[in-house]
């Protein structure tokens, strides 16, 4: 996806994640620019006529009571970017401020904000010029303080990363051949209100637990070969009559990547029950699938909402009014990127506890920590620690934020949602994921170099993904420095390489 182009049409976190991740080019089409002015000119009338309009002619917060001078709305709102911008703090990866600011001209492009065109136009450009603001991403209630970040590059302020470098704002700007934007009535409050930080950091999570959950299930099927695995398990007479498909299609998705596997099927019963990590794979996963499901259309539709306060409703004599409410509220995101981090986290710690069984001598048949002379070799003894602390510290991020508040704003903010904190924890659990796929995916390839099967053949999936790592990852013969293998394994699952070898070879995966 090489353009983005924005419309009539509902944004997808696909979109968001082409334009955060891959630089797609944005651009507006015809009817997204006449929504906008459509919008706009009702603002630049009620500023005209000096009407009551809560961060357009008053203060913001607390100070609602306190009227703004028409000939002080401009000045008013880019008081608000300069005195909001204070997050702390390790800054926000690109993709994550990229992402934000796609998912800003989005929710202020719904054509109830009163924003002008120009205004979107300006971030558009940043994005497609690749002008990235520097925003330190700690100390944040809902979003504010990380999106008075964003904006001020946008204004000629602030710093900004240019094709990677970090400058001024202004720097940035010049060297892309790009002027500061001046903002005009309402145009700070809507980029700083609403819920883009939120959204945008929930967009690159929800689409990451899909891919990691989808990985997981290839893996998978791999822990049946190498464990001999117990096949009837995932019998469709089995799973049907437990009423959530999503455990149903994980079950048909391990079963046709495990088609064609002579090994699989020597060893169809070969125990009565096996352990709950191989016998409860498609629960364990289709559970999380569920919640990922849930996210994804809850993210989905907080995407493709106005989150903006007041919003500016058109009215039918062809005029508008400001209607002051919460729809910057953060709950469905907060809530939903809480059960996200579970579900990943519920996930990761079936991967770890299938590593530990492939490492330990005590439940395989491998050497110990699948390596060739143990005691002078440790072989993948520490790779499974890495897996035990990365669980362990997805485990502490799947504390739920959503059941916390700390009032704000003069207790004018008395609960508040702490949604950015939910969004940006989520994509942490989601990198974690990956990383417990990728140790998974490495330990598994190695356990089949010890595999005593004679002529029987994997299943055609699980030969093809074992020939692409082995393409870039050599069997661990004895000890060496294994973090640039697993680096390297990880990327071919980030990627969708691994992914996409398998559905190659049975068509797409049910999710």
């Amino acid at each position: 996806m090489r353009t983005v182009v924005m419309d009539d049409d509902d944004f997808t976190i696909e979109e968001v994640v082409a334009v955060a991740r891959y630089h797609a080019k944005v651009e507006f089409s015809p009817a997204f620019i006449e929504r906008v002015n459509k919008s706009r000119a009702i603002i630049d009338r009620f500023v005209e006529e000096d009407r009551p309009v809560y961060g357009v002619t008053t203060g913001f917060g607390d100070n609602v009571t306190k009227r703004v001078t028409p000939e002080d709305a401009a000045l008013l709102q880019l008081n608000i970017a300069r005195s909001h911008a204070v997050s702390m703090g390790e800054p926000l990866k690109e993709e994550q401020v990229r992402a934000i600011q796609i998912a800003q001209i989005n929710n202020s492009g719904r054509g109830v904000s009163g924003v002008s065109i120009q205004l979107l136009e300006h971030i558009r450009d940043l994005l497609n010029h690749n002008v990235t603001p520097y925003v330190p991403g700690e100390g944040v209630v809902g979003a504010l303080s990380t999106e008075g970040q964003t904006t001020l590059p946008l204004i000629g302020e602030g710093k900004a990363y240019y094709d990677g470098k970090l400058m001024s704002g202004a720097e940035a700007l010049k060297a892309a051949g790009l002027t500061p934007y001046v903002l005009k009535s309402k145009e700070g409050l809507s980029l700083l209100n609403g819920t883009p930080g939120a959204t945008g950091l929930a967009c690159l999570a929800t689409y990451d637990a899909v891919s990691a959950t989808k990985a997981s299930e290839v893996i998978a099927a791999f822990s049946y070969e190498t464990n001999k695995g117990n096949i009837k398990h995932l019998d469709p007479r089995l799973h049907s009559v437990k009423n959530h498909s999503e455990q149903q299609e994980s079950a048909d998705n391990i079963l046709r990547l495990l088609e064609g596997s002579e090994i699989s099927k020597k060893y169809e019963g070969y125990r009565m029950q096996d352990v709950y990590s191989l016998r409860c794979a498609a629960q364990m996963i289709g559970g999380t699938k569920r919640a990922i499901k849930e996210a994804y259309i809850a993210v989905t539709e907080e995407l493709n909402s106005c989150s903006d306060n007041p919003i500016i409703y058109p009215t039918t004599d062809g005029d508008g009014v400001a209607l002051m409410g919460g729809n910057f509220d953060r709950a469905y995101l907060c809530i939903h990127m809480d059960a996200l981090c579970i579900a990943m986290t519920h996930l990761g710690k079936l991967i770890e506890r299938r590593t530990d069984r492939l490492t330990n001598r005590h439940f395989s048949d491998y050497p110990p920590f699948l390596v060739k002379n143990p005691g002078l070799n440790s072989g993948f003894m520490i790779i499974q620690y890495t897996s035990a602390g990365l669980v362990a510290e997805m485990k502490v991020l799947s504390h739920p934020v959503s059941v916390d508040s700390i009032p704000t704003s003069a207790n004018q903010e008395d609960p508040v949602s702490f949604g950015f904190y939910a969004s940006r924890k989520a994509c942490e659990v989601a990198k974690k994921l990956e990383y417990l796929n990728g140790i998974e995916l490495m330990t598994q390839v190695q356990a089949m170099d010890f595999m005593e099967e004679g002529d029987l053949k994997h299943s055609p999936v699980i030969q093809a993904i074992y020939d692409l790592v082995r393409s870039k990852v050599p069997t661990v013969e004895e000890d060496r420095h294994f973090y640039p293998d697993i680096v390297s394994v990880c990327g071919m699952l980030t990627s969708g390489e691994v992914l996409a070898c398998a559905e190659e070879l049975v068509g797409e995966l049910k999710f």
